[in-house]
């Protein structure tokens, strides 16, 4: 479930909030998020439910009823490979059950109110934006982590060559901008290459097959070549159609 990122969130704004809950009843886990303009998605907090589970900048687990299961959904979520910062909600109570190893980065009452939330909100964001400043690019889903060369779609590893992962940073740092086959070559690939520019379609091809649903970020400009297509904060539209450049 590494599925899901840190984003940054700074004060005023909005921040995308995933609630693990199966407390009885099914009211929110967390009242005073209902009061705040962060997007909140609430769904079981079942193992199965991780696999599909959206990108958020903060997992919120509900151990108000069942301390036991929380604590092992904590542990599978770290040991998946969890990216984003997890904050446990507790009654009163529960608060003398919690230690350091639930593996979570923070815990708050679910009595708590809006503006304590609030700034805890941007206070696990902060931290953790300043842990990793330079070495991970997000962008329309699509995550890259320079420091290991690797990537995710919604949380999900990709299986990339080399020269795929350089392919898809190079597109992802160059939002929106178009590129011809010979400058893709000269750009990823070097001057030194002397294969020709269907290599670049080939490597084009496996990278979009790769993407899955994401495929349609590496757009076709007809004639010309291709551009990383950016969709803010939406997913990208569903497959269609594409002529050859």
């Amino acid at each position: 479930m590494g599925a899901l990122t840190a984003g940054t969130v700074g004060k005023g704004t909005m921040a995308q909030l995933l609630v693990l809950s199966s407390a009885p009843g099914g009211g929110p886990a967390l009242p005073a998020l209902e009061l705040l303009s962060h997007r909140v998605r609430q769904i079981p907090a079942e193992p199965a439910q991780l696999v599909n589970a959206p990108n958020a900048d903060i997992i919120f687990v509900d151990a108000r009823a069942d301390l036991v299961g929380a604590k092992s959904l904590c542990k599978i979520l770290n040991t998946t490979g969890l990216d984003a910062p997890l904050v446990l909600i507790v009654t009163e109570g529960g608060l003398t059950a919690v230690s350091t190893d639930w593996g979570i980065d923070d815990v708050i009452l679910f009595t708590a109110g809006p503006a304590e939330v609030d700034a805890r909100i941007r206070l696990a964001v902060g931290r953790q934006n300043a842990e990793q400043p330079t070495t991970r690019i997000q962008t329309s889903g699509v995550t890259i982590d320079e420091s290991s060369y690797s990537a995710k779609v919604h949380g999900k590893p990709l299986d990339l060559t080399y020269k795929e992962f350089q392919l898809l940073h190079f597109f992802a740092t160059h939002p929106s901008r178009v590129f011809t086959r010979e400058q893709l070559l000269s750009e990823v690939w070097g001057y030194d290459y002397f294969g020709g520019t269907r290599t670049v379609d080939v490597h084009v091809r496996r990278l979009r097959a790769k993407l899955g649903d994401l495929e349609q970020l590496i757009g076709t400009v007809r004639n010309v070549g291709y551009r990383f297509n950016v969709y803010d904060d939406e997913p990208a539209p569903a497959s269609r159609a594409r002529s050859d450049a």
